[in-house]
């Protein structure tokens, strides 16, 4: 298993875990100050129109944009609302073009508002995806699956499992031509009884590791994640499960933590997430 502690190049800061407290300027410079290399900034943080300015800030900050959160989810009462959707997707991959982000981050919708057919909002959701090919192919950023915990499947995510994301990744791209990747994130998938099957069946489709923890007594599933080491996940079991596949890329720090770590200091929070990351991932 590669050693974090000695590889300041696998150290990646989603932006979420600081809370989107300040502007992106402040938290490129903070984030490149606290010796992150990489960042993952999300799409309410960038103009979407100029993506180019907040690209060569990332740059002269001596930053790689790792990814680019998230999908605008697929999910519609109608079909204007599901060409809308796929339309913001393409603009994002656009963009995400622009940063030098080598994947956009999906996380795909739950229910349509008015639904209750789960089959049927996972085909549209699967459509959605399939129509972003073109604009993939052209931008050549790819499409990292994120499966959600369950608890989300009602309003947020259909794709509850990385078994599930696989069998999308097969219906989506059965050549391997590697479009369609998946992004583990320990917070979502922890609880599955077949978590270390499934992460060695995804094999080399694995493209992304998200860490932070799940606290035993957590207040809130959305906006209450721990610091890595604070909760009940092994994080450095899943990551050497993942590693094991072959996986290549950085670990990437992404906490919601509305009741805790995004009332303290940003400064103070980047320098426990450097130290969780050598210590407890």
């Amino acid at each position: 298993m590669r050693d974090l502690a000695a590889r300041e190049d696998l150290h990646c800061l989603n932006t979420a875990t600081l809370g989107y407290r300040e502007p992106i300027e402040i938290t490129v410079r903070r984030v490149a100050q606290a010796g992150f290399r990489k960042i993952t900034p999300w799409r309410q943080e960038i103009e979407e129109d100029h993506p180019e300015r907040a690209s060569a800030m990332i740059r002269a900050a001596g930053l790689e944009v790792a990814a680019y959160c998230r999908t605008t989810y697929f999910t519609a009462d109608d079909a204007a609302g599901r060409r809308a959707a796929i339309d913001s997707n393409r603009k994002a991959l656009e963009a995400a073009a622009v940063l030098g982000a080598p994947m956009l981050v999906a996380v795909v919708g739950g229910l349509a508002p008015s639904s209750r057919d789960a089959a049927a909002c996972r085909e549209q959701i699967l459509d959605g995806l399939h129509a972003l090919l073109p604009t993939m192919r052209a931008t050549g950023v790819k499409v990292a699956l994120e499966p959600l915990h369950p608890y989300y499947a009602a309003d947020r995510s259909l794709l509850n499992t990385i078994a599930q994301a696989i069998d999308w990744c097969e219906r989506l791209d059965p050549a391997r031509e590697g479009w369609f990747g998946i992004a583990v994130d320990a917070y979502h998938a922890w609880w599955d009884p077949s978590l270390e099957e499934s992460i060695r069946r995804a094999g080399t489709r694995i493209v992304a590791l998200h860490v932070c923890d799940w606290l035993r007594e957590t207040r809130d599933p959305l906006l209450d994640r721990g610091m890595m080491g604070d909760g009940v996940i092994d994080l450095r079991r899943l990551r050497a499960c993942v590693e094991a596949t072959g996986f290549g890329g950085a670990v990437e720090v992404e906490i919601f933590s509305q009741l805790d770590w995004w009332r303290r200091d940003p400064d103070e929070v980047l320098r426990v997430c450097r130290q969780r990351l050598a210590t407890a991932c």
